[in-house]
């Protein structure tokens, strides 16, 4: 049992809570037991507002509630060890998310980063023979060019060793003080020093075994400070039971209703043995645990680098968040314990957190920690970017897991984005350059007239924008895939190259397909943008469009009727690359896998278009 001392001089020291935003659900089952008074519940209205009007007097007004602004962030990746797959797929997704909504005219800002501060980390440095901050640096910055590699658009890092983040952190932990939600005292348990956090006996394995990073706990006995959740209980359930909406997909509500419900607890913030951190107030002899530290990163971002930082006029440039997107393994974070701190600080809740499911490799969860990763460099690399984000956003169904097979995953790219669309792109233009000298004949929408095939392109353009607005990522992928697929029946089924033979009326009949199929190219090339932009961009430069013109496109101009008569098409050139298997055969005569790009001269009814 732990032994716990409360400490009579509660005010007179401070602490932070902090933790990685990249590591594991925990189960912070303290076993505290402390007299009643500490945890008597504030005098709550049960109809209170705990969207955007919760905060302090002198907040009101600060915080925005504007309709054409979004604000999403992904969580803020722990630097222990360079990124992965798994923190390479929730930015993907936030990014096609931000995309999307940039595209609906949407203010975004998009907020990404790194936690940087914690024991991991001093001793990840130290085993590559540096310093904490220097470690830091490195892998932070390997986050950056791997999102660049990726054409993630993110708005705001925020790097939580940065002095405007501290700031933000200590103007954040006066407010919960001033609340009177922190206290001291002594505390003894098992910790988990990858998790960097406390654990039942009970959620352990044989051997007091972590059952997430399967390594023995150590029993630590530390004087922390604490964070009374168990004061917000009835509050958080108050708040779930009124915004079922807060937490997402569904069945993630019922998994964090049922955590609240069986009992919040409160928790320790600050760590007497870890150095490298943000110093507790007027108490240096520790140090904020990094979860009260790292998940304030969502407000300190929202900081300019070029005014003096303070929560305020953080809060005043966009908070609260639109959307946290994490994955399933940090939601208790997210949905529990943030919530409860932003309503002790007198700040609005976000409007939603959305935990989506782990990628697996060979039907295992991925992590740093087990050795068991899928290199996000290595795949970039080998199949480019626009490949990588759409077989993780269009296979996984976001929300649940997912498994990458590379068997899959090469049939999948080859078949979608070389085959439905590379191939449909580069037929229509080779057929309109043989017989209409890459110029349109007619406007789309006079092309178009009493043709069902425009219906079917409107109907699922309005499929894909409601699965993009309900983040169902991989409907709407399919949604606009389907688009193509009519588009090569369609053109399957009309033979403009037989037409254009006969002459006359038929002749007149085959230009006017070229530019109905070339329409829907052009739509899908905005309707795909947010998971595919170097594809999508490539498509439109071959439509005779340029890079600016495609930066400058909305989603209002998927509508129908774009092209007009007298418009120039580029030169037809494929563009996306086959992915082949070559096998090669080592000095030892063993067989293995090769990847290539498969170049090749595309058929006139079948084949795949190439980079």
């Amino acid at each position: 049992m732990a032994a716990v001392r409360v400490h009579s001089s509660i005010q007179s020291s401070l602490c932070i809570l902090s933790h990685p935003l990249y590591s594991t659900s925990r189960h912070l089952k303290t076993r505290l037991h402390f007299p009643r008074p500490l945890f008597s519940s504030p005098s709550f209205s049960s109809g209170r507002a705990l969207f955007c009007s919760c905060r302090a007097d002198n907040f009101k007004g600060s915080e925005r509630e504007v309709s054409d602004s979004f604000v999403l962030t992904t969580p803020l990746y722990y630097v222990n060890a360079p990124p992965h797959m798994g923190s390479a797929y929730t930015t993907i997704a936030a990014d096609a998310i931000a995309r999307f909504q940039r595209l609906s005219g949407k203010k975004v800002i998009f907020i990404t980063g790194t936690d940087e501060h914690g024991e991991k980390i001093a001793t990840a440095a130290a085993a590559c023979g540096s310093s904490p901050s220097e470690h830091c640096d490195v892998i932070s910055q390997a986050y950056k060019t791997l999102w660049q590699d990726l054409d993630i658009a993110y708005d705001k890092f925020i790097r939580t060793t940065n002095p405007k983040h501290e700031a933000i952190v200590k103007e954040f932990y006066s407010r919960v003080l001033a609340n009177g939600d922190i206290y001291r005292a002594d505390y003894e348990g098992l910790y988990c020093i990858n998790c960097e956090e406390y654990k039942d006996e009970k959620e352990l394995l044989e051997n007091n075994c972590c059952p997430m990073h399967l390594k023995p706990c150590v029993l630590r006995k530390e004087d922390n400070y604490f964070f009374a959740l168990s004061k917000y209980q009835k509050l958080l359930e108050e708040t779930l039971t009124q915004n079922p909406d807060f937490v997402q997909p569904s069945f993630r509500l019922n998994e964090v209703q049922s955590w609240i419900k069986s009992g919040l607890r409160d928790f320790s913030i600050s760590r007497a043995s870890v150095d490298w951190g943000i110093p507790v107030p007027n108490d240096n002899k520790q140090t904020i645990y990094v979860w009260f530290d790292a998940l304030l990163g969502y407000i300190s971002a929202l900081s300019e680098d070029n005014e003096q930082p303070d929560l305020q006029s953080a809060v005043s440039s966009g908070w609260p968040a639109s959307l946290h997107l994490i994955g399933k393994d940090i939601l208790r974070f997210h949905a529990v314990y943030w919530p409860a701190m932003l309503l002790s600080a007198g700040l609005s809740l976000p409007k939603m957190v959305f935990g989506h499911g782990f990628l697996t490799k060979d039907g295992m969860k991925m992590g740093k920690s087990l050795g068991n990763t899928l290199e996000p460099n290595d795949l970039v690399q080998r199949f480019g970017s626009d490949a990588v984000r759409y077989f993780f956003l269009r296979e996984v169904e976001f929300g649940n897991d997912g498994d990458y097979s590379e068997d899959r995953f090469i049939n999948i790219v080859n078949a979608h984005l070389a085959n439905t669309i590379g191939n449909l792109l580069n037929r229509t233009l080779g057929l309109l350059k043989k017989n209409c000298q890459s110029t349109l004949a007619v406007d789309s929408t006079l092309a178009a007239e009493g043709n069902a095939f425009k219906d079917t392109v409107d109907k699922l353009v309005e499929k894909a924008k409601f699965q993009y607005e309900n983040l169902s990522l991989s409907s709407a992928c399919e949604a606009v895939l389907e688009i193509g697929n009519a588009g090569n029946l369609y053109i399957d089924e009309r033979a403009p190259w037989s037409l254009f033979k006969q002459g006359a009326a038929a002749s007149e009949a085959a230009a006017k397909d070229l530019v109905i199929i070339l329409e829907a190219m052009r739509i899908i090339a905005i309707a795909l943008s947010p998971v595919t932009p170097r594809l999508s961009l490539r498509i439109y430069e071959q439509l005779g469009y340029t890079k600016e013109q495609f930066n400058a496109t909305t989603w209002s101009e998927t509508e129908w009727g774009g092209l007009k008569s007298g418009q120039v098409m580029a030169q037809p050139k494929p563009v996306f690359a086959r992915i082949e298997i070559e096998a090669e055969v080592g000095d030892g005569g063993e067989a293995a896998k090769k990847v290539v790009k498969k170049k090749e001269k595309i058929p006139h009814t079948q084949g795949v278009a190439q980079a």
